[in-house]
């Protein structure tokens, strides 16, 4: 079978259409003008979601959706049209495409632009997460059972485990993207996440820790090597751990990042500022530097969508381009931006796989898919044995950034004393105070001991979350504000 008979099978079992039904929508937005430089691209979704919720040693509830719709997209220059239906249909689906040129003919500058035919998606997809079953498929009963395994491994660990509250939530969408550059991309993406959370009482003080994973992986995977264990445990000793922490000290001092999560900082504090959009507008901290020093020379920042079975990883962006591995700060030199199709054509930059999008009720734009710092020479041992007096985080929590200054505050929900280069008091209450292009600055050593999330991250961005992956080696930085409870 051919690969245009594959996708004329898959179009008319999804959503009932035919190619050249396809072909007419398009035609309808572009509306036979291509002078202009106006660009259009279809997007279509269709998929099954499902969450369960446990509490209190029980199921409290189970939700199940599924999704059906379509967006379209006509682009004039730096100005877009979008419209979508959530019923798709030939009829809707052209209504949606009129609608779209209608807003972006309305807005569009009277100076004409030319679409740049060079600049798109055309590529082979990648095959990041074939999977034998799709985790919606699994039977309800398994999961049940996995949510009360994991309860019981909780409660297990220690008396003072009064609550574990489990949410697992599970998708598998099916993506088609019709492009007027004459391309056509499917893509199948499943996706599975897990969020443990434990509840720790001893007397009057009460604590909460939290840990999870998931990716684009079948459902079994959480039961190898019992995945789901690891995050019960860790949930639960962090959370009993924190009983007995101390208040967080308050000051200027040296802070020791541990790997994986603690990428988070990387994400919000750096990687928003090295989007496209905000540099094309002139917006971001990072904007107008390509080429200069930006960080210290010890860190290297990558982007890498191409990742197997990670949760911020995809096959094709959602305009179509494959993914790729992109190196935006390289030994502290600032080499580009992670680009979507709109911001790479208007500043003249390649495509990098960039362009994402919720779902679609909304039009793509530059997010990032897993962001991460390289690993450097020395070891994490080598990191905390250097620090006379300072704090070692190992967990985040919420956090926030400005990307027109790079100012950031993150509360660290794990973390210890580093006292003459031993780790020593749990601590808690503390709040990382900086700027993010300073910060980077004053990375004095970076660990070798690279890794990524367990898979739980979501970003959000202009009102859309899409689900994101970061890492980092164990990493020291001089100097950061930390605000506590006592000075």
């Amino acid at each position: 079978m051919s690969v245009r008979q594959t996708q004329e099978g898959q179009l008319h079992a999804l959503f009932g259409l035919t190619s050249s039904q396809l072909d007419k929508v398009m035609a309808a937005a572009m509306n036979g003008r291509q002078q202009d430089g106006r660009y259009c691209d279809i997007y279509l979704q269709a998929g099954a979601e499902q969450g369960l919720t446990w509490d209190q040693g029980t199921l409290k509830g189970t939700a199940s959706s599924i999704l059906n719709g379509a967006g379209v997209r006509v682009v004039i220059g730096d100005k877009t049209g979008y419209s979508y239906t959530d019923h798709v249909n030939f009829t809707n689906l052209r209504r949606a495409a009129a609608a779209a040129r209608a807003i972006a003919d309305h807005s569009r500058d009277t100076k004409p632009h030319r679409a740049d035919s060079t600049i798109c998606g055309a590529g082979t997809p990648h095959d990041l997460y074939a999977i034998a079953q799709a985790p919606v498929a699994v039977a309800l009963q398994e999961k049940i059972a996995l949510l009360r395994a994991i309860d019981e491994a909780a409660r297990a660990y220690d008396s003072r485990i009064q609550n574990v509250t489990i949410n697992l939530g599970i998708e598998e969408h099916s993506i088609i993207i019709a492009t007027s550059f004459g391309e056509v991309v499917i893509d199948k993406r499943p996706l599975i996440r897990l969020h443990v959370s434990c509840l720790a009482v001893d007397g009057k003080r009460r604590e909460t820790s939290t840990s999870g994973g998931g990716g684009r992986y079948e459902f079994g995977r959480l039961l190898q090597d019992e995945m789901w264990r690891m995050h019960a445990l860790s949930a639960a000793q962090q959370a009993v751990a924190l009983l007995s922490a101390d208040p967080a000290p308050a000051g200027e001092m040296t802070v020791v990042l541990g790997s994986g999560w603690p990428g988070v900082l990387i994400h919000e504090a750096v990687g928003h500022g090295l989007e496209a959009d905000f540099n094309r507008k002139g917006t971001s901290a990072f904007s107008r530097l390509i080429g200069q020093q930006v960080a210290s020379t010890l860190c290297t920042v990558i982007d890498d969508g191409t990742i197997a079975y990670r949760r911020g990883s995809l096959n094709v962006d959602d305009e179509g381009t494959p993914t790729g591995r992109t190196v935006l700060i390289e030994n502290g030199i600032l080499k580009g931006y992670m680009q979507d199709r709109l911001n790479a054509t208007l500043m003249g930059a390649r495509l990098t796989g960039n362009g994402r999008r919720e779902n679609y009720r909304f039009a793509p734009m530059p997010r990032m898919t897993n962001t991460f710092l390289a690993g450097g020479q020395s070891t994490p041992e080598e990191i905390i044995a250097s620090v006379k007096y300072g704090l070692y985080a190992t967990n985040f929590g919420g956090g926030q950034v400005d990307i027109t200054n790079g100012n950031f505050t993150f509360s660290a929900t794990g973390a210890c004393l580093i006292e003459d280069g031993k780790l020593t008091r749990p601590v808690k209450g503390a709040t990382l105070i900086g700027n993010g292009p300073k910060a980077l600055h004053r990375v004095s050593m970076v660990g070798n001991d690279l890794a990524l999330d367990k898979g739980i991250g979501t970003c959000g961005k202009n009102g859309q979350g899409v689900p994101v992956g970061v890492g980092l080696p164990t990493i020291r930085i001089d100097a950061v504000t930390v605000g506590g409870t006592r000075g």
